[in-house]
């Protein structure tokens, strides 16, 4: 199936997009401010530039939209126009991800992802169940997880 816009409108809508200082991304800033966490954002010299880097305790964490890294959760649905370019897009992310998680690991860097899911729509966590799950892993020291709206999910 054809793309409903035409090219011009498709890159304007691409652009838009935003690739830093999301909502979601801000949603998890302040709840890492409120817990008291250092941060600092986007660390261009780490693989993957991390969304935000912990220092004090050797981890990075990652926000993933559930589309663009292919979640399975009900964020994330195929797209019914050019599903082939798509998916082959999307794969692409996602091997990228696996990719830049397994450098930071090599460098001895513990890897959190964060999904959209956990941080907007109707099955979102509440702030306090966020806090929770992020304070529980950054304090943990285990080298890598996930957190959706399952909850906290142990990668190693």
């Amino acid at each position: 199936m054809a793309d409903v816009h035409d090219k011009a409108t498709r890159s304007k809508n691409m652009r838009a997009i935003a690739t830093r200082d999301t909502a979601i991304e801000k949603r998890l800033a302040g709840l890492l401010e409120a817990l008291g966490i250092a941060f600092r954002t986007q660390d261009a010299a780490l693989a993957g530039r991390p969304d935000f880097v912990v220092d004090d305790y050797r981890c990075v964490i990652f926000t993933h939209g559930c589309f663009w890294h292919h979640h399975d959760c009900y964020l994330f649905k195929v797209p019914a126009t050019r599903t082939a370019f798509w998916l082959e897009k999307i794969g692409k992310n996602v091997a990228r991800d696996r990719r830049d998680i397994a450098l930071l690991r090599e460098q001895g860097w513990r890897v959190l992802v964060v999904w959209e899911c956990a941080l907007r729509g109707r099955a979102k966590l509440s702030d306090e169940a966020l806090s929770e799950r992020l304070e529980e892993w950054i304090c943990s020291g285990e080298g890598r997880a996930d957190i959706d709206i399952r909850g906290i999910h142990r990668s190693d």
